[in-house]
Protein backbone atom coordinates (compact mmCIF):
# COMPACT_ATOMS: atom_id res chain seq x y z
CA UNK A 1 0.00 0.00 0.00
CA UNK A 2 1.34 3.24 -0.92
CA UNK A 3 1.73 5.66 1.89
CA UNK A 4 0.58 8.70 0.12
CA UNK A 5 -3.17 7.22 -0.40
CA UNK A 6 -3.38 7.23 3.27
CA UNK A 7 -1.53 10.25 4.78
CA UNK A 8 -2.56 13.06 2.51
CA UNK A 9 -0.99 15.90 4.33
CA UNK A 10 2.09 17.25 4.37
CA UNK A 11 2.88 18.75 6.84
CA UNK A 12 2.48 15.37 9.03
CA UNK A 13 4.89 13.60 7.17
CA UNK A 14 8.12 14.35 9.44
CA UNK A 15 5.89 13.37 11.87
CA UNK A 16 5.30 9.45 11.31
CA UNK A 17 7.38 7.86 13.75
CA UNK A 18 7.33 3.68 15.52
CA UNK A 19 4.65 3.12 18.01
CA UNK A 20 7.06 2.95 20.82
CA UNK A 21 8.49 6.22 20.06
CA UNK A 22 4.98 7.57 19.87
CA UNK A 23 4.21 5.94 23.38
CA UNK A 24 7.05 7.67 25.01
CA UNK A 25 4.90 10.86 25.19
CA UNK A 26 2.57 9.60 27.36
CA UNK A 27 3.30 10.07 30.96
CA UNK A 28 2.11 9.22 34.43
CA UNK A 29 -0.65 10.13 35.74
CA UNK A 30 -2.06 11.49 31.85
CA UNK A 31 -5.72 10.81 30.40
CA UNK A 32 -6.34 9.18 27.51
CA UNK A 33 -8.86 8.72 25.12
CA UNK A 34 -8.82 6.35 22.36
CA UNK A 35 -10.92 5.63 19.60
CA UNK A 36 -12.78 2.16 19.74
CA UNK A 37 -16.31 0.79 20.44
CA UNK A 38 -15.80 -2.80 20.13
CA UNK A 39 -13.45 -2.61 16.53
CA UNK A 40 -11.38 0.50 15.85
CA UNK A 41 -9.42 0.60 18.69
CA UNK A 42 -5.29 1.99 18.50
CA UNK A 43 -3.35 -1.06 19.00
CA UNK A 44 0.33 -0.26 18.08
CA UNK A 45 0.95 2.10 20.49
CA UNK A 46 -1.01 0.97 23.50
CA UNK A 47 1.01 -2.45 23.18
CA UNK A 48 4.22 -0.50 23.23
CA UNK A 49 2.75 1.09 25.93
CA UNK A 50 2.79 -2.00 27.93
CA UNK A 51 5.95 -2.90 26.96
CA UNK A 52 7.14 0.11 28.54
CA UNK A 53 5.38 -0.70 31.49
CA UNK A 54 7.44 -3.72 32.33
CA UNK A 55 10.78 -1.66 32.55
CA UNK A 56 9.00 1.69 34.15
CA UNK A 57 6.03 2.08 36.42
CA UNK A 58 3.12 4.63 35.64
CA UNK A 59 -0.34 4.92 35.96
CA UNK A 60 -2.82 6.73 33.29
CA UNK A 61 -6.54 7.24 33.32
CA UNK A 62 -8.11 5.08 29.93
CA UNK A 63 -11.31 6.50 28.39
CA UNK A 64 -12.67 5.01 25.24
CA UNK A 65 -15.94 4.65 23.11
CA UNK A 66 -16.74 1.30 24.55
CA UNK A 67 -15.66 -2.39 24.78
CA UNK A 68 -11.74 -2.55 23.57
CA UNK A 69 -9.43 -5.05 21.80
CA UNK A 70 -7.17 -7.21 24.04
CA UNK A 71 -4.16 -5.12 22.73
CA UNK A 72 -5.35 -1.56 24.48
CA UNK A 73 -7.82 -2.93 27.49
CA UNK A 74 -5.82 -6.40 28.49
CA UNK A 75 -2.12 -5.37 27.50
CA UNK A 76 -2.80 -2.54 30.00
CA UNK A 77 -4.68 -4.57 32.25
CA UNK A 78 -2.33 -7.05 32.91
CA UNK A 79 0.72 -4.89 33.29
CA UNK A 80 -1.49 -2.16 36.04
CA UNK A 81 -0.63 0.66 33.90
CA UNK A 82 -4.46 2.06 34.51
CA UNK A 83 -5.92 3.92 37.42
CA UNK A 84 -9.05 4.73 35.94
CA UNK A 85 -11.21 2.79 33.58
CA UNK A 86 -14.75 4.49 31.53
CA UNK A 87 -17.19 4.46 30.48
CA UNK A 88 -17.58 -0.15 29.62
CA UNK A 89 -15.15 -2.72 29.15
CA UNK A 90 -15.71 -6.60 28.55
CA UNK A 91 -11.88 -8.09 28.79
CA UNK A 92 -11.48 -10.73 31.47
CA UNK A 93 -8.00 -9.07 32.79
CA UNK A 94 -9.48 -5.33 32.72
CA UNK A 95 -12.51 -6.80 34.88
CA UNK A 96 -10.68 -8.68 37.02
CA UNK A 97 -8.42 -5.51 38.01
CA UNK A 98 -11.95 -3.98 38.26
CA UNK A 99 -13.51 -6.09 40.77
CA UNK A 100 -9.78 -6.56 42.84
CA UNK A 101 -9.84 -2.70 43.50
CA UNK A 102 -6.91 -2.37 41.10
CA UNK A 103 -8.29 0.22 38.65
CA UNK A 104 -11.38 2.69 39.24
CA UNK A 105 -14.18 1.76 37.01
CA UNK A 106 -16.88 4.71 36.35
CA UNK A 107 -19.92 2.61 34.42
CA UNK A 108 -21.62 5.19 32.38
CA UNK A 109 -24.45 5.72 30.12
CA UNK A 110 -22.25 5.56 26.63
CA UNK A 111 -24.69 8.75 25.36
CA UNK A 112 -23.70 11.21 28.14
CA UNK A 113 -20.21 10.51 28.26
CA UNK A 114 -18.92 12.82 25.30
CA UNK A 115 -21.12 15.81 26.67
CA UNK A 116 -19.74 15.04 30.13
CA UNK A 117 -15.78 15.51 28.64
CA UNK A 118 -16.62 18.73 26.73
CA UNK A 119 -18.66 20.05 30.07
CA UNK A 120 -15.16 19.50 32.13
CA UNK A 121 -16.82 16.97 34.36
CA UNK A 122 -14.29 14.02 33.48
CA UNK A 123 -10.58 16.33 33.40
CA UNK A 124 -9.27 17.34 30.86
CA UNK A 125 -7.84 15.11 28.19
CA UNK A 126 -3.79 15.32 28.11
CA UNK A 127 -3.79 12.82 24.25
CA UNK A 128 -6.11 11.14 22.08
CA UNK A 129 -5.25 7.65 20.02
CA UNK A 130 -7.13 7.17 16.77
CA UNK A 131 -7.06 4.05 14.59
CA UNK A 132 -7.55 6.17 11.44
CA UNK A 133 -7.49 4.61 7.77
CA UNK A 134 -6.50 8.51 6.38
CA UNK A 135 -5.40 11.31 7.36
CA UNK A 136 -6.48 14.27 5.12
CA UNK A 137 -4.72 16.90 3.64
CA UNK A 138 -6.32 19.31 5.67
CA UNK A 139 -5.80 17.33 9.20
CA UNK A 140 -9.32 15.32 9.26
CA UNK A 141 -8.92 12.02 10.06
CA UNK A 142 -11.01 9.11 8.43
CA UNK A 143 -11.58 6.39 10.85
CA UNK A 144 -12.19 2.39 10.46
CA UNK A 145 -14.78 0.43 11.57
CA UNK A 146 -15.91 2.40 14.57
CA UNK A 147 -16.71 6.18 15.79
CA UNK A 148 -17.09 5.97 19.09
CA UNK A 149 -16.03 8.99 21.02
CA UNK A 150 -13.05 9.61 18.79
CA UNK A 151 -14.59 12.80 17.56
CA UNK A 152 -15.01 14.70 21.03
CA UNK A 153 -11.06 13.44 22.31
CA UNK A 154 -9.55 14.50 19.16
CA UNK A 155 -11.19 17.88 19.47
CA UNK A 156 -10.72 18.24 23.36
CA UNK A 157 -7.18 16.50 23.87
CA UNK A 158 -4.14 18.37 24.11
CA UNK A 159 -2.19 15.95 21.49
CA UNK A 160 -3.32 13.66 19.38
CA UNK A 161 -1.68 10.05 17.96
CA UNK A 162 -2.99 8.70 14.83
CA UNK A 163 -2.48 4.99 13.82
CA UNK A 164 -3.01 4.48 10.32
CA UNK A 165 -3.91 1.15 9.43
CA UNK A 166 -2.82 -0.18 6.30
CA UNK A 167 -5.19 -3.60 7.07
CA UNK A 168 -7.99 -1.70 7.04
CA UNK A 169 -9.65 -0.96 3.36
CA UNK A 170 -9.59 2.68 2.06
CA UNK A 171 -13.15 1.83 0.97
CA UNK A 172 -14.61 2.50 4.69
CA UNK A 173 -13.94 6.43 3.38
CA UNK A 174 -17.31 8.17 3.02
CA UNK A 175 -19.66 5.16 4.95
CA UNK A 176 -18.86 8.03 8.44
CA UNK A 177 -20.88 10.74 9.95
CA UNK A 178 -19.19 13.19 11.84
CA UNK A 179 -21.59 15.65 13.81
CA UNK A 180 -20.89 16.97 17.60
CA UNK A 181 -23.99 18.55 18.99
CA UNK A 182 -23.07 22.32 20.50
CA UNK A 183 -23.54 22.62 24.52
CA UNK A 184 -26.01 24.18 26.42
CA UNK A 185 -27.03 26.83 25.95
CA UNK A 186 -26.30 26.87 22.41
CA UNK A 187 -27.54 23.30 21.35
CA UNK A 188 -30.04 23.03 17.87
CA UNK A 189 -32.58 20.01 17.44
CA UNK A 190 -30.22 16.90 15.97
CA UNK A 191 -31.50 17.58 12.32
CA UNK A 192 -31.92 13.91 12.02
CA UNK A 193 -35.30 12.82 11.26
CA UNK A 194 -35.01 9.45 9.68
CA UNK A 195 -31.89 6.64 9.74
CA UNK A 196 -30.48 7.79 6.52
CA UNK A 197 -29.94 11.66 6.96
CA UNK A 198 -26.40 12.51 6.86
CA UNK A 199 -25.55 15.71 8.84
CA UNK A 200 -22.13 16.06 9.49
CA UNK A 201 -18.97 15.11 7.71
CA UNK A 202 -17.33 11.45 6.45
CA UNK A 203 -14.16 12.34 8.70
CA UNK A 204 -13.05 13.63 11.82
CA UNK A 205 -11.66 17.64 11.60
CA UNK A 206 -8.51 17.99 13.21
CA UNK A 207 -5.86 20.81 13.28
CA UNK A 208 -3.27 19.07 11.69
CA UNK A 209 -0.68 20.87 14.26
CA UNK A 210 -2.30 19.04 17.06
CA UNK A 211 -1.11 15.70 16.13
CA UNK A 212 2.53 14.68 17.37
CA UNK A 213 2.76 11.22 16.14
CA UNK A 214 1.59 9.39 13.37
CA UNK A 215 2.42 5.66 13.33
CA UNK A 216 1.74 3.23 10.88
CA UNK A 217 0.46 -0.89 11.43
CA UNK A 218 -0.88 -3.27 10.06
CA UNK A 219 -2.86 -5.28 12.86
CA UNK A 220 -6.28 -6.27 12.57
CA UNK A 221 -9.27 -5.74 14.65
CA UNK A 222 -10.21 -8.47 17.65
CA UNK A 223 -13.34 -9.36 16.66
CA UNK A 224 -16.38 -10.87 19.11
CA UNK A 225 -16.84 -14.97 18.44
CA UNK A 226 -20.37 -15.74 17.65
CA UNK A 227 -21.36 -18.95 18.20
CA UNK A 228 -24.34 -21.06 16.06
CA UNK A 229 -28.18 -20.04 17.15
CA UNK A 230 -29.06 -22.35 20.19
CA UNK A 231 -32.28 -23.76 21.21
CA UNK A 232 -32.59 -20.98 23.87
CA UNK A 233 -31.96 -17.99 21.83
CA UNK A 234 -33.80 -19.47 19.02
CA UNK A 235 -36.63 -19.52 21.60
CA UNK A 236 -36.77 -15.92 22.69
CA UNK A 237 -36.60 -14.90 19.15
CA UNK A 238 -39.71 -16.69 18.14
CA UNK A 239 -41.14 -15.00 20.90
CA UNK A 240 -40.13 -11.73 19.97
CA UNK A 241 -40.75 -11.85 16.55
CA UNK A 242 -44.39 -13.33 17.69
CA UNK A 243 -44.83 -10.61 19.73
CA UNK A 244 -43.98 -7.44 16.95
CA UNK A 245 -46.25 -9.62 14.47
CA UNK A 246 -49.43 -9.23 17.02
CA UNK A 247 -48.34 -5.12 17.56
CA UNK A 248 -48.32 -5.14 13.51
CA UNK A 249 -52.07 -7.06 13.75
CA UNK A 250 -53.00 -4.21 15.96
CA UNK A 251 -52.04 -1.25 14.84
CA UNK A 252 -49.73 -0.51 17.13
CA UNK A 253 -46.95 -1.30 14.20
CA UNK A 254 -46.60 -0.58 10.21
CA UNK A 255 -45.78 -3.70 8.48
CA UNK A 256 -42.29 -2.12 8.19
CA UNK A 257 -41.98 -2.00 11.96
CA UNK A 258 -40.22 0.87 13.42
CA UNK A 259 -36.34 1.26 13.29
CA UNK A 260 -34.53 -1.79 15.37
CA UNK A 261 -32.18 -0.87 17.78
CA UNK A 262 -30.37 -4.33 19.16
CA UNK A 263 -27.66 -4.78 22.14
CA UNK A 264 -24.55 -7.08 21.44
CA UNK A 265 -24.71 -10.77 21.61
CA UNK A 266 -26.07 -14.16 20.62
CA UNK A 267 -29.21 -13.92 21.86
CA UNK A 268 -29.39 -10.36 20.14
CA UNK A 269 -28.09 -11.64 16.77
CA UNK A 270 -30.62 -14.66 16.85
CA UNK A 271 -33.23 -12.28 17.04
CA UNK A 272 -32.91 -10.22 14.13
CA UNK A 273 -31.74 -13.11 12.10
CA UNK A 274 -35.24 -14.80 12.89
CA UNK A 275 -36.58 -11.84 10.49
CA UNK A 276 -34.95 -13.02 8.06
CA UNK A 277 -37.70 -15.40 6.42
CA UNK A 278 -40.63 -13.36 7.28
CA UNK A 279 -42.18 -11.03 5.53
CA UNK A 280 -41.07 -7.80 6.82
CA UNK A 281 -39.61 -5.28 4.75
CA UNK A 282 -37.55 -1.91 4.56
CA UNK A 283 -36.58 -2.67 7.85
CA UNK A 284 -34.48 0.25 9.45
CA UNK A 285 -32.02 -0.17 12.18
CA UNK A 286 -31.05 3.05 14.71
CA UNK A 287 -28.44 0.95 16.50
CA UNK A 288 -24.84 1.27 18.71
CA UNK A 289 -23.29 -2.10 17.16
CA UNK A 290 -23.75 -3.67 13.59
CA UNK A 291 -23.52 -7.55 13.82
CA UNK A 292 -23.60 -9.90 11.37
CA UNK A 293 -27.46 -11.00 11.44
CA UNK A 294 -27.72 -7.13 9.68
CA UNK A 295 -25.79 -8.09 7.02
CA UNK A 296 -28.19 -11.26 6.49
CA UNK A 297 -31.21 -8.70 6.38
CA UNK A 298 -28.88 -6.76 3.73
CA UNK A 299 -28.12 -9.90 1.58
CA UNK A 300 -31.86 -10.44 2.04
CA UNK A 301 -33.61 -7.22 0.49
CA UNK A 302 -35.17 -6.35 4.06
CA UNK A 303 -32.85 -3.19 5.26
CA UNK A 304 -33.71 0.29 3.97
CA UNK A 305 -30.50 1.54 5.79
CA UNK A 306 -28.92 0.86 8.60
CA UNK A 307 -27.41 3.84 11.01
CA UNK A 308 -24.54 2.84 14.08
CA UNK A 309 -21.65 3.95 15.89
CA UNK A 310 -19.68 0.07 14.96
CA UNK A 311 -19.17 -2.67 12.77
CA UNK A 312 -19.11 -5.55 15.42
CA UNK A 313 -18.70 -8.93 13.06
CA UNK A 314 -17.88 -11.97 13.53
CA UNK A 315 -14.37 -13.17 11.61
CA UNK A 316 -16.76 -14.43 9.07
CA UNK A 317 -18.89 -11.47 9.06
CA UNK A 318 -15.96 -9.23 8.70
CA UNK A 319 -14.62 -11.20 5.80
CA UNK A 320 -18.16 -11.12 4.06
CA UNK A 321 -18.32 -7.33 5.03
CA UNK A 322 -14.81 -6.96 3.48
CA UNK A 323 -15.33 -8.85 0.07
CA UNK A 324 -19.09 -6.54 -0.50
CA UNK A 325 -17.88 -3.16 1.07
CA UNK A 326 -18.90 -1.91 -1.67
CA UNK A 327 -22.44 -3.04 -1.35
CA UNK A 328 -22.53 -2.84 2.21
CA UNK A 329 -21.10 0.96 2.26
CA UNK A 330 -24.51 2.05 0.67
CA UNK A 331 -26.57 0.91 3.57
CA UNK A 332 -24.70 1.71 6.43
CA UNK A 333 -23.80 4.68 8.05
CA UNK A 334 -21.18 4.97 11.46
CA UNK A 335 -21.95 8.10 13.32
CA UNK A 336 -19.92 8.95 17.07
CA UNK A 337 -22.34 7.29 19.68
CA UNK A 338 -23.32 10.69 21.33
CA UNK A 339 -25.51 10.67 18.27
CA UNK A 340 -26.37 6.69 17.69
CA UNK A 341 -27.32 6.59 21.64
CA UNK A 342 -29.02 10.28 21.27
CA UNK A 343 -31.84 10.58 23.68
CA UNK A 344 -33.76 12.85 21.36
CA UNK A 345 -33.41 10.93 18.37
CA UNK A 346 -34.25 7.46 19.89
CA UNK A 347 -37.49 9.05 20.68
CA UNK A 348 -38.07 10.86 17.69
CA UNK A 349 -37.71 7.92 15.42
CA UNK A 350 -39.71 5.58 17.67
CA UNK A 351 -36.56 3.00 18.16
CA UNK A 352 -37.87 -0.72 19.03
CA UNK A 353 -35.19 -1.06 21.70
CA UNK A 354 -34.15 -4.97 22.17
CA UNK A 355 -31.15 -5.80 25.14
CA UNK A 356 -30.25 -8.31 27.42
CA UNK A 357 -30.23 -8.78 31.32
CA UNK A 358 -28.56 -10.68 33.87
CA UNK A 359 -31.39 -11.11 35.75
CA UNK A 360 -34.93 -9.22 36.36
CA UNK A 361 -36.98 -9.15 39.39
CA UNK A 362 -40.71 -10.41 39.29
CA UNK A 363 -41.68 -6.11 39.10
CA UNK A 364 -40.00 -5.81 36.19
CA UNK A 365 -36.72 -4.33 36.99
CA UNK A 366 -33.36 -5.28 35.26
CA UNK A 367 -29.85 -5.73 36.35
CA UNK A 368 -27.94 -5.73 32.88
CA UNK A 369 -24.17 -5.21 35.02
CA UNK A 370 -23.40 -6.77 38.78
CA UNK A 371 -22.85 -10.25 39.66
CA UNK A 372 -25.13 -10.52 42.86
CA UNK A 373 -24.99 -6.58 43.48
CA UNK A 374 -21.57 -6.40 43.92
CA UNK A 375 -18.92 -7.71 40.75
CA UNK A 376 -18.60 -5.58 37.57
CA UNK A 377 -19.47 -8.14 34.61
CA UNK A 378 -19.24 -5.53 31.61
CA UNK A 379 -21.45 -2.36 32.11
CA UNK A 380 -24.46 -0.18 31.33
CA UNK A 381 -23.55 0.41 27.75
CA UNK A 382 -25.81 2.21 25.93
CA UNK A 383 -28.41 0.38 26.91
CA UNK A 384 -30.57 2.60 29.38
CA UNK A 385 -29.84 5.16 26.66
CA UNK A 386 -32.36 3.28 24.19
CA UNK A 387 -34.28 1.27 26.49
CA UNK A 388 -35.96 5.15 28.59
CA UNK A 389 -36.24 6.66 25.23
CA UNK A 390 -37.47 3.39 23.14
CA UNK A 391 -41.00 3.63 21.38
CA UNK A 392 -41.38 -0.23 22.90
CA UNK A 393 -38.16 -1.44 25.20
CA UNK A 394 -37.40 -5.06 24.94
CA UNK A 395 -35.39 -7.29 27.47
CA UNK A 396 -34.41 -10.78 26.53
CA UNK A 397 -32.84 -13.29 29.39
CA UNK A 398 -32.34 -17.34 29.58
CA UNK A 399 -34.70 -17.94 32.35
CA UNK A 400 -31.83 -19.73 34.10
CA UNK A 401 -28.03 -19.67 34.02
CA UNK A 402 -25.19 -22.18 34.34
CA UNK A 403 -27.19 -25.34 33.81
CA UNK A 404 -30.25 -24.52 35.28
CA UNK A 405 -28.36 -23.92 38.77
CA UNK A 406 -29.27 -20.03 38.95
CA UNK A 407 -33.09 -18.29 37.91
CA UNK A 408 -32.62 -14.64 36.05
CA UNK A 409 -35.63 -14.12 37.31
CA UNK A 410 -35.71 -13.45 40.99
CA UNK A 411 -37.60 -11.93 43.62
CA UNK A 412 -35.59 -8.48 43.77
CA UNK A 413 -32.50 -7.55 41.57
CA UNK A 414 -29.37 -7.47 43.22
CA UNK A 415 -27.96 -4.46 41.45
CA UNK A 416 -30.81 -1.81 39.46
CA UNK A 417 -29.63 -0.56 36.09
CA UNK A 418 -33.46 -0.08 34.61
CA UNK A 419 -36.29 0.61 36.72
CA UNK A 420 -39.79 -1.14 36.15
CA UNK A 421 -40.75 1.84 34.75
CA UNK A 422 -38.43 1.63 31.69
CA UNK A 423 -39.04 -1.66 31.07
CA UNK A 424 -42.53 -2.98 29.09
CA UNK A 425 -41.15 -6.27 27.51
CA UNK A 426 -39.57 -9.17 29.68
CA UNK A 427 -38.63 -12.21 27.43
CA UNK A 428 -37.32 -15.54 27.91
CA UNK A 429 -37.42 -19.43 26.20
CA UNK A 430 -40.49 -19.44 28.81
CA UNK A 431 -42.15 -17.06 27.46
CA UNK A 432 -42.99 -13.47 27.20
CA UNK A 433 -43.87 -10.69 29.39
CA UNK A 434 -45.99 -7.91 27.92
CA UNK A 435 -45.58 -5.35 30.96
CA UNK A 436 -47.65 -2.19 29.26
CA UNK A 437 -50.17 -1.09 31.55
CA UNK A 438 -49.72 -3.44 34.45
CA UNK A 439 -49.60 -2.82 38.05
CA UNK A 440 -46.74 -3.76 40.46
CA UNK A 441 -48.85 -6.88 41.77
CA UNK A 442 -49.78 -7.57 38.05
CA UNK A 443 -46.97 -7.69 36.51
CA UNK A 444 -45.39 -9.82 38.68
CA UNK A 445 -48.14 -12.58 38.51
CA UNK A 446 -47.06 -12.19 34.28
CA UNK A 447 -43.09 -12.26 34.92
CA UNK A 448 -43.36 -15.68 37.08
CA UNK A 449 -46.00 -17.22 35.11
CA UNK A 450 -44.12 -16.00 31.57
CA UNK A 451 -40.80 -15.98 31.83
CA UNK A 452 -39.65 -17.99 34.66
CA UNK A 453 -38.23 -21.43 34.29
CA UNK A 454 -40.37 -24.33 35.69
CA UNK A 455 -38.14 -25.42 38.25
CA UNK A 456 -37.99 -21.73 40.19
CA UNK A 457 -41.83 -20.82 39.31
CA UNK A 458 -43.41 -22.13 42.11
CA UNK A 459 -40.39 -20.65 44.62
CA UNK A 460 -41.19 -17.23 42.85
CA UNK A 461 -44.91 -17.25 43.07
CA UNK A 462 -44.85 -18.11 47.01
CA UNK A 463 -42.49 -15.70 47.55
CA UNK A 464 -45.14 -12.96 46.01
CA UNK A 465 -47.99 -14.73 48.21
CA UNK A 466 -45.81 -14.42 51.10
CA UNK A 467 -45.07 -10.81 50.51
CA UNK A 468 -48.84 -9.96 50.48
CA UNK A 469 -49.80 -12.07 53.80
CA UNK A 470 -46.60 -9.94 55.46
CA UNK A 471 -47.17 -6.84 53.43
CA UNK A 472 -50.82 -6.73 52.68
CA UNK A 473 -52.62 -5.42 49.17
CA UNK A 474 -49.48 -2.85 49.14
CA UNK A 475 -48.20 -1.42 45.89
CA UNK A 476 -44.86 -3.20 45.52
CA UNK A 477 -45.00 -6.83 48.19
CA UNK A 478 -41.65 -7.23 49.65
CA UNK A 479 -40.17 -9.53 52.46
CA UNK A 480 -37.24 -7.50 52.03
CA UNK A 481 -34.66 -9.28 54.37
CA UNK A 482 -36.12 -12.58 52.25
CA UNK A 483 -35.54 -10.99 48.73
CA UNK A 484 -31.74 -10.52 49.70
CA UNK A 485 -31.73 -14.27 51.08
CA UNK A 486 -32.42 -15.14 47.60
CA UNK A 487 -28.90 -14.15 46.57
CA UNK A 488 -27.04 -15.02 49.83
CA UNK A 489 -28.28 -18.68 49.20
CA UNK A 490 -26.39 -18.20 45.76
CA UNK A 491 -22.94 -16.81 47.61
CA UNK A 492 -23.18 -19.82 50.16
CA UNK A 493 -23.72 -22.91 47.42
CA UNK A 494 -20.58 -21.53 45.37
CA UNK A 495 -23.33 -20.37 42.51
CA UNK A 496 -21.89 -16.51 42.48
CA UNK A 497 -18.47 -18.18 40.68
CA UNK A 498 -20.98 -20.39 38.14
CA UNK A 499 -23.01 -16.88 36.83
CA UNK A 500 -20.09 -14.78 36.43
CA UNK A 501 -18.45 -17.92 34.42
CA UNK A 502 -22.03 -17.91 33.12
CA UNK A 503 -22.11 -14.35 31.80
CA UNK A 504 -18.75 -14.58 30.79
CA UNK A 505 -19.41 -17.01 28.13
Amino acid sequence: MNCEERLRCQKLKDKVMSADEAASYIKDGMTIGTSGFATGCPKAVPLALAERGKKERFKINLYTGALVGDELDGALAREDLVFKRIPYQTNKDMRNAINSGAVEYIDMHLSHMPQQIRYGFLGKIDFAIIEAVAINSDGGIVPTTSVGNSPTFVNMADKVIVEINTSQPLELEGMHDVYEPKDPPNRKPIPITSVSDRIGTPYIPCDPDKIVAVVFTDIKDTVLPLTPVNDTSKKISDYLIDFLQNEIKHNRLPDTLMPLQSGVGNVANAVLGGLVNLKFNNLAFYSEVIQDSVLDLIDAGKVDKVSGTALTFSENGLKRFYTNIEKYKGKIILRPQEISNNPEIIRRLGVIAMNTAIEVDIYGNVNSTHILGTKMMNGIGGSADFTRNAYISIFATPSTAKDNNISCIVPMVSHVDHTEHDVMVIVTEQGLADLRGLSPRERAKVIIENCAHPDYKDALMDYYNRSIRVTGEVQTPHIIGEAFSWHERCIKTGTMKKLEEAETK
